[in-house]
């Protein structure tokens, strides 16, 4: 006899989650993880005001930009939905930043931290499919969690290091 039992979809998965845990649904799986360490922290708040400053506010840089820490972006809709650690909009394709928690307009600009517990799955499951917005950027909260193949420059001002091919020179500074 076929069971009448309802079946969560990924997305109620997803939303039934415990706080405490963050999800994603990439490449059509269910990925969790607890909230971020002390260090990824304190590198998102450092990127966020360098970044922030110059893009999102407008000064020392060229603003028209919304900056934002672990938005909920819907690549298709409950189906592939990623929680980078910043996310970037031009404004003038994204005029206002929704009311809700979902963000349905792709960002033009997306980074992600690596720590040793998250670095693994964003190189291998969670960056491939963010490739094509061609300004995606990699930085480490810790010198050891960094690619050993990745571009090093020194982020004096975030206290980060920079892996990847990222636009935003407001990250970088002298190479190493």
């Amino acid at each position: 006899m076929p069971s009448l039992a309802y079946r969560l979809t990924l997305y109620e998965r997803l939303a039934a989650l415990p706080e405490g845990l963050t999800g994603e649904i990439l490449n059509g799986q269910l990925h969790t993880q607890p909230r971020p360490s002390g260090p990824h922290c304190r590198t998102s708040v450092r990127l966020d005001r360098t970044i922030g400053r110059g893009y999102d506010d407008g000064a020392d840089g060229p603003g028209g930009w919304w900056i934002l820490i672990e938005p909920e972006v819907h690549f298709v809709r409950d189906q592939e939905v990623a929680v980078p650690d910043l996310a970037g909009w031009r404004r003038e394709r994204m005029p206002s930043i929704p009311e809700g928690h979902r963000f349905e307009v792709v960002p033009d600009w997306v980074c992600e931290i690596l720590s040793p517990s998250t670095a693994s799955k964003d190189r291998e499951i969670k960056l491939p499919p963010l490739r094509p917005l061609r300004r995606c950027l990699c930085v480490a909260d810790r010198p050891a969690t960094a690619h050993p193949g990745g571009l090093w420059t020194g982020a004096r001002r975030t206290g980060a290091r920079w892996i990847g091919d990222g636009p935003l020179a407001a990250v970088g500074g002298g190479q190493r």
